[in-house]
This record gives C-alpha cells, structure tokens and sequence, in this order.
C-alpha cells in the first residue's frame, strides 16, 4: 500500500511537470500517479507493451498519468 503511494506521487509528480510544469499538490499527485498506473497498465496491454520492474511502474504510472492530464485538458478546452 505505501509503496503504490510513493509511486503514485512520483508519478504524478513527474506527469504534472511534464504536462504543467510543475506538480498539482501532493494529494492530486498521488490520485493522479495512481489512475495514470490504472491508465497506462490498460493502455500498456492494449498495445502490447510490457515494462516490468519499479521503474516501469512509475514509467507506466507517468505515462497513464500524462494521457489523464491530456484528456482532462482537451475536454475543458472543448467546454469553453
């Protein structure tokens, strides 16, 4: 459990400075990290990718992560 929450909040870390440059607070951080891992496993295996190990959790995570962010912003765009 603590382990997929440090995860978690490297990973959205890292998404948000990606995407943002610079992270969402340490609470969105980890909801973000832990739906990017959700995101990025389905995506992964949907593409046939496999990347095993820490860091291709947070890899995984990060990568879901950046594709939650992305989406989130296209449809607030799309609102407006």
């Amino acid at each position: 459990m603590v382990t997929g929450l440090i995860t978690g909040l490297i990973a959205g870390l890292i998404a948000g400075w990606i995407m943002r440059g610079q992270g969402y607070g340490c609470l969105l951080n980890i909801v973000l990290g832990l739906i990017g891992g959700s995101v990025g496993g389905w995506l992964f295996e949907k593409l046939g990718i496999s990347w095993d190990g820490p860091w291709g959790s947070i890899g995984t995570a990060v990568v879901g992560a950046v594709v939650v962010i992305w989406a989130y912003q296209f449809i607030s765009c799309k609102r407006k």
